[in-house]
């Protein structure tokens, strides 16, 4: 495994260098502004567009929503992960995990790499909190290997977290080979920073910004963050320079500021 604290490699001329890929995840809030003031996809689009990531996980994504489509002109026809992917990202993936009379939403994965397969697992406890992991395996060319990447919603209760962090350190090991590159991201709700010793423990994962710069990136709320509640963890990969994306314009557009990394496989 790699260490990410570690300066890149240099590749001399006989040398392949590895592929490298951007990835940013976000909860994005079902396109609206905090406390659902005003409906921002089209802009958030735009912003997504602009960071130019190859793969994108994307929390609280409205897959339908009769009301809002009879409400908002701009409102997208199709899912909003289509309408977020458009021309730019070619391949996408959903997970339904909340259904309602008027509509779903969950998480959704987009790529400019295939997405050879993909599955979304309930990871949801008892109550009504729905909540899922969307499972995505790349195929990226001229690498040998499969890249597996797994978008994560969590719940709000602590023994929630528990129970789906063990879940998800199942998947880990049942589907995904060991000498594979894996990419978790997502908003884990773990404001009380336990999942990082877990998922290293249990599923030899590392959260990127606890080896780059110490501690966890503090993205919530956005317009002033004091919570870490979105990550990025990786196995067999190296990571430079994870960021997190500046208040302008995204304190506007989301109340979880997005983190962006690269990751070389």
């Amino acid at each position: 495994m790699s260490d990410l604290s570690q300066p890149l490699h240099r590749t001399t001329e006989n040398q392949v260098a590895a592929p490298q890929l951007t990835v940013m995840t976000v909860n994005i809030h079902k396109g609206f502004t905090t406390f659902n003031r005003r409906f921002i996809l089209p802009e958030l689009r735009d912003a997504v567009r602009k960071v130019g990531a190859d793969l994108v996980f994307m929390q609280e994504v409205l897959g339908m929503h009769d009301a809002h489509g009879k409400k908002y002109e701009d409102w997208p026809e199709g899912g909003q992960y289509e309408f977020l992917a458009d021309s730019i990202w070619p391949q996408f993936a959903y997970g339904r995990n909340m259904v309602y009379p008027k509509g779903h939403h969950g998480n959704a994965v987009m790529s400019k790499f295939p997405i050879v397969h993909y599955q979304n697992h309930d990871v949801s406890i008892a109550g009504p909190e729905k909540r899922g992991l969307l499972h995505c395996v790349l195929q990226v060319p001229n690498f040998p290997h499969q890249v597996h990447a797994i978008c994560v919603h969590l719940g709000l209760a602590e023994a929630h977290r528990q129970q789906q962090l063990d879940l998800l350190c199942q998947i880990t090991r049942t589907e995904v080979p060991q000498d594979a590159p894996l990419i978790v991201a997502g908003d884990f709700n773990d404001w009380r920073r336990r999942a990082n010793d877990i998922l290293l423990r249990e599923a030899g994962l590392r959260e990127i910004f606890v080896a780059a710069y110490g501690e966890p990136a503090k993205t919530f709320p956005a317009i002033f963050p004091v919570l870490s509640l979105d990550r990025i963890y990786v196995r067999n990969c190296s990571v430079h320079l994870p960021v997190v994306l500046p208040r302008r314009p995204w304190s506007h557009l989301s109340d979880h500021a997005p983190l962006v990394a690269e990751i070389h496989l």
